[in-house]
């Protein structure tokens, strides 16, 4: 599941460079055919797909960590993130030169369901089984060996 942390920072990062690179040019009113126009849309979307993808990829580490073990439906679900957090905005910006890829859409949205309903399940099959721990309990924390700071005379 490293891949997905990796892939979290980088779709952050990305989100950072593109925000950088639309901000450069957001001034002009007619970039990319004017604020409204379908293209400036679907580059917002690619821009705002990296945080986003990058978020789900990053709750999706932390979430993999509390599971017991990283069998198959894991590592399927692992990977349904990670194409989805790359073919996104790839398919967002194909899609705003040659509008007639919408169909390529259907690679994120498709992988991404994939990704969430498995992990989905797996969360609820492994809350059913014994060897769920769903974290430290709440409560104060034991201490077991205290070391005075303080010197007296």
């Amino acid at each position: 599941m490293q891949l997905n942390l990796i892939a979290a920072w980088a779709g952050i990062l990305l989100g950072f460079v593109s925000g950088l690179v639309l901000g450069l040019f957001f001034q002009h009113e007619n970039w990319l055919g004017g604020y409204t126009s379908f293209k400036r849309r679907l580059y917002r979307l690619a821009h705002i797909s990296f945080f986003g993808l990058g978020a789900v990829n990053l709750l999706f580490y932390f979430t993999a960590l509390r599971l017991p073990s990283a069998g198959p439906v894991l590592v399927v679900a692992s990977w349904a993130f990670i194409v989805g957090a790359i073919s996104m905005p790839i398919c967002c910006l194909l899609m705003a030169h040659f509008p007639r890829t919408h169909p390529l859409f259907t690679v994120p949205v498709l992988s991404l369901l994939l990704g969430g309903i498995l992990t989905l399940a797996l969360l609820i099959h492994v809350a059913h089984g014994r060897d769920f721990q769903p974290g430290p309990t709440a409560g104060p924390v034991p201490v077991t060996n205290q070391v005075s700071l303080i010197r007296y005379p």
